[in-house]
């Protein structure tokens, strides 16, 4: 049992670690809108690309940012 807890914690301490660039100091990672506001790592915004409106997340990929679309169309109040 404890070897498999071994083997996880190396597989994934990669996954568990921080951003970090030149020197090793930690990287801020965050999205920007269109408007080049910052917009914070898990946060959702309604975007409109191309006519088409949706909900789109801030997320991580490969160690870059990105958005993603998590739901068509956008909520309203």
């Amino acid at each position: 049992m404890i070897r498999h807890l071994f083997v996880f914690l190396l597989i994934a301490s990669p996954v568990l670690a921080d951003v970090t660039g030149p020197g090793g100091k930690v990287q801020d990672c965050y999205c920007t809108d269109k408007s080049g506001s910052r917009i914070e790592l898990g946060q959702t915004i309604c975007m409109q690309v191309d006519g088409r409106m949706f909900m789109a997340q801030c997320q991580m990929s490969l160690n870059v940012p990105m958005w993603r679309e998590v739901q068509k169309g956008c909520l309203s109040s």
